[in-house]
């Protein structure tokens, strides 16, 4: 076991303590993102039938905190991007914050060997832990350069997408 663990680190790219303030790096900027958003237009604005970017925000809600659980315990949950967060940006912006301090809690309850361990998140997305934080990541990414066109599309300029700070 010990060299197992020893084997691991050696071959590690990036320590737990770097991916864990690469993703949260990421959440700054996604968080500068809704900031930047008018009130109305959070709820909704839209172009060429995609949803409102409050929409693509249940849905990283229903990813970051609900998949570390799943993954720190080992229980399947739902995965339910349909909750109701509130009627403001103010709210989400708070759900936002409790996430962040939430995902750093359940962050270091994971071991160096677990990344590499098989999940199957919701019970039905199959990867491992490291894959699977990585698309939580990428999911995010993607959304929020979705919220950048509805912000160009405003006329209002978007943070820097290298403003993680």
């Amino acid at each position: 076991m010990e060299n197992t663990i020893k084997n691991q680190a050696e071959a590690q790219v990036i320590t737990p303590t770097q991916f864990l303030e690469h993703y949260q790096g990421h959440r700054r900027l996604t968080r500068k993102v809704i900031e930047a958003f008018p009130e109305k237009d959070f709820f909704n604005h839209s172009i060429g039938g995609m949803r409102p970017f409050s929409e693509m925000v249940k849905e990283l809600f229903a990813i970051a905190v609900p998949g570390l659980t799943e993954i720190v315990s080992g229980k399947i949950g739902d995965f339910d991007e349909h909750r109701d967060y509130g009627a403001t940006k103010a709210q989400f912006l708070e759900k936002w914050d409790q996430d962040t301090e939430e995902i750093n809690t359940l962050w270091s309850q994971i071991s160096l060997e677990r990344y590499q361990e098989h999940v199957n998140l919701f019970g039905q997305y199959e990867g491992t832990v490291q894959s699977s934080i990585l698309y939580f990541i990428d999911n995010e990414i993607h959304h929020r350069g979705q919220g950048y066109v509805y912000l160009r599309s405003l006329g209002i300029e978007p943070p820097f997408f290298y403003d993680r700070d």
